[in-house]
């Protein structure tokens, strides 16, 4: 039987796999637009220099435009230092650094972490979160996110969203080219059948990169819930927080279709499932919990 560490390993191979996957995505993506505007090497070899820049940029800057997008402000020590003393423990017991403490003026409960390594993590919190749960309850819910913080599944998650983006912004061009000025393209005739191809590339891609971004999301919950247990040593906590957020469902309003994977519990209240949900079912989470 796989031991806890074996599936801490087990999802980091895997990340890596994903990012070769949507790393192979993204020039596809590039690769039928070029087909398209019939550019050959010469659109292949500039997409992918804009490209490169494009996901560099939002590595190295992503995080901070999450948590200006969200509203988040950094909270400090002097104005909560019952919160910032619980993030702070938990850290030391996972051994990692304390990350920052950013807040969300929203009454659901909800909370999510992003950065791109320990060294340079934040955890965002919401009110709601924050004045809602009693201590075991909120230190579930950050020791989970301390666990995405420690498996390196935030560093993970944002060149997901990154490289997901810049697939979907690629396939949105050639897209609106199609319908705009395909049929001038058509004409010259030669490229017909090339301009098809890019078309349905640029239709799939984008497809299976949500689809393989909402599958790791949903793994990653659940590793994050395991390695949270670990943490406390008190999987009630945890327990007791999913089903106040079940019992007590408010979305949370700064949310998006982008950053919904990134946070503790379904933040937008679309109720999906299979392969379109961003997060397992809360009801499995907590069956799951009740194992340990």
């Amino acid at each position: 039987m796989a031991s806890f560490f074996d599936a801490i390993d087990a999802n980091k191979r895997n990340s890596l796999l994903l990012i070769i996957f949507l790393t192979v995505l993204v020039f596809v993506a590039i690769s039928a637009l070029s087909m398209m505007f019939d550019m050959g090497w010469a659109g292949f070899v500039l997409g992918a220099v804009i490209a490169i820049v494009y996901a560099l940029f939002s590595y190295y800057m992503g995080d901070k435009a999450l948590l200006a997008l969200s509203g988040a402000r950094p909270v400090s020590k002097e104005e909560n230092p019952y919160l910032c003393n619980l993030v702070e423990g938990l850290a030391l017991a996972a051994q990692i650094p304390a990350p920052k403490l950013y807040m969300v003026e929203d009454q659901a409960m909800n909370a999510f972490a992003t950065g791109r390594d320990p060294q340079h993590a934040a955890i965002v919190v919401t009110r709601g979160l924050a004045e809602k749960m009693n201590r075991a309850e909120l230190e579930g819910v950050i020791a989970h996110e301390m666990s995405h913080i420690g498996n390196f599944d935030i560093r993970y998650m944002l060149i997901t969203v990154v490289m997901v983006g810049l697939i979907g912004f690629i396939g949105e061009i050639a897209l609106r080219s199609f319908f705009w000025g395909g049929s001038g393209r058509r004409e010259r005739g030669g490229g017909g059948l090339l301009i098809v191809l890019g078309l349905i590339l640029a239709i799939i891609t984008p497809i299976v990169a949500m689809l393989v971004k909402f599958a790791v999301s949903r793994q990653r919950e659940y590793l994050a819930d395991a390695t949270a247990v670990k943490l406390t040593r008190y999987p009630d906590g945890l327990k007791s927080a999913l089903t106040k957020i079940r019992d007590n469902y408010q979305p949370v309003k700064a949310a998006t279709e982008s950053t919904a994977p990134l946070y503790f519990a379904d933040p937008i209240g679309k109720k999906l499932t299979g392969l379109f949900s961003t997060h397992p079912p809360i009801e499995d989470r907590i069956k799951r919990l009740g194992s340990f």
